[in-house]
């Protein structure tokens, strides 16, 4: 024990001696036994203290709102009627349950209804020997909260579509007022809304969680950048957590601005390798299988297109994660200016490891294809189409259609030559 002078909660699971008896039969025979006997013990809260702790003495709520799951009790949400039930006043709380029993007491006093169990006691002989109506419960256990229900422009809640019952439940959360501290868990908000209401939603969420800790699960990269990348944390079974805190206040803003880069991937995936454009992905995936027999996402190494300028935002994610990252890129005919200078910051950094074309005359990767394929570029033109072109021509059609030769390359039964800086950066 530290023995420190501080708030918080301890949990123990501890044997109930309520079922000292029917323990000391079951352990009889030990033989016998063979799993825990969970069903005779208890979980334990107490505060630092050594006070038992229970629902109503913890000084704070929480609202659990799960759009995977539809959970429904006597044909309504149950996660609707907490939240409303939250919202409302007490005295709200109250007039509704006074003006529902009395809706019940009238239906019972209604004309037509007096009717029908008087026509239901004059068969009672052949049903039963006691008198038989038809009213609505009135005992306590049947509360209004269990049977009014929410419309929208006269739809019953059930019945309007998933994604805006669950922007519905949402809001309400954190719209309901409290004094009491709250905390509002919600599971993959994304589920059934379009893009245009589910950034509706998050500007919501951004600016209606006053007084309220949220806490929120996704599988999607437009909430994890429009919520703040940085504030994310990373569960794994390698480490306990992976917090983003430290991510530059620039990097954190540039993904809040352009929330459509996939960050999840790059946190998700084995390996990271970062290229410049759809045609150096196209190649580096055809090199890899060829070397390999398989595509990289099968051997979980994630191949990012994403322009020059976007790198260093995903190498300071990579660094967070002390993920390895690969970046593949042209030279543009000046080493020194836009490979030595540009990534002058991680020259010294081991888990970025950078390939480019060595020769500034080959400035870019359709100029290193042909240059591999030399001095026999028969096989090239032949996947390209054009079996009767010149070197130099075939050079302008390459450069002049980049996607739909990389496209060509990567779909041909035929093999070529890759450039060496490629199968570098892909034999790591």
């Amino acid at each position: 024990m530290l023995r420190i002078d501080t708030p918080g909660v301890s949990i123990s699971i501890e044997f109930d001696s309520t079922y000292h008896t029917e323990y000391e039969a079951y352990i009889q025979d030990v033989s016998t036994i063979k799993t825990l006997p969970i069903e005779y013990y208890k979980v334990v809260w107490r505060s630092f203290a050594g006070n038992s702790l229970t629902s109503r003495s913890i000084p704070a709520r929480s609202t659990l709102i799960d759009t995977s799951t539809s959970k429904y009790q006597n044909g309504t949400d149950i996660y609707l009627h907490k939240i409303l039930n939250d919202s409302l006043e007490p005295s709200q709380r109250t007039e509704l349950a006074v003006h529902y029993r009395k809706l019940k007491e009238t239906f019972s006093e209604n004309q037509s209804i007096a009717t029908i169990n008087e026509s239901l006691n004059e068969k009672k002989g052949n049903i039963t020997d006691k008198n038989l109506n038809v009213s609505v419960d009135i005992s306590s256990k049947t509360n209004w909260d269990k049977i009014i229900t929410a419309y929208l422009d006269e739809v019953p809640f059930d019945y309007i579509g998933k994604g805006e019952q669950n922007a519905i439940k949402m809001k309400l959360a954190l719209e309901s007022n409290t004094d009491l501290e709250a905390v509002v868990l919600i599971e993959e908000p994304e589920n059934h809304l379009s893009l245009s209401n589910l950034n509706k939603l998050l500007n919501i969420i951004k600016t209606k969680n006053e007084n309220k800790q949220l806490i929120i699960t996704t599988h999607s990269s437009f909430i994890l950048n429009k919520l703040d990348i940085g504030r994310m944390i990373l569960l794994s079974s390698e480490k306990e957590t992976t917090s983003f805190n430290d991510l530059e206040d620039e990097t954190r803003e540039f993904f809040m601005r352009l929330p459509g880069y996939d960050t999840l991937r790059i946190v998700l995936s084995r390996k990271v390798i970062l290229v410049e454009g759809p045609s150096e992905d196209l190649i580096v995936q055809r090199a890899y299988k060829d070397l390999y027999g398989k595509l990289p996402l099968e051997n979980g190494v994630d191949i990012f297109c994403i322009d020059g300028l976007s790198f260093k935002r995903f190498i300071e994610i990579s660094a967070n994660l002390q993920k390895e990252i690969t970046i593949i890129t042209d030279n543009d005919g000046d080493i020194e200016q836009n490979i030595h200078k540009k990534y002058e910051e991680y020259s010294s950094n081991d888990l970025v490891k950078l390939h480019y074309g060595l020769d500034e005359n080959l400035k870019t990767l359709e100029l290193n294809i042909v240059d591999a394929n030399k001095p026999n570029l028969s096989i090239l033109k032949e996947i390209l189409g054009h079996p009767d072109y010149t070197d130099d021509r075939l050079i302008t059609y390459m450069l002049n259609n980049k996607t739909r030769c990389a496209l060509k390359i990567f779909e041909s039964d035929k093999t070529i030559q890759m450039p060496r800086y490629i199968l570098n950066a892909i034999e790591e």
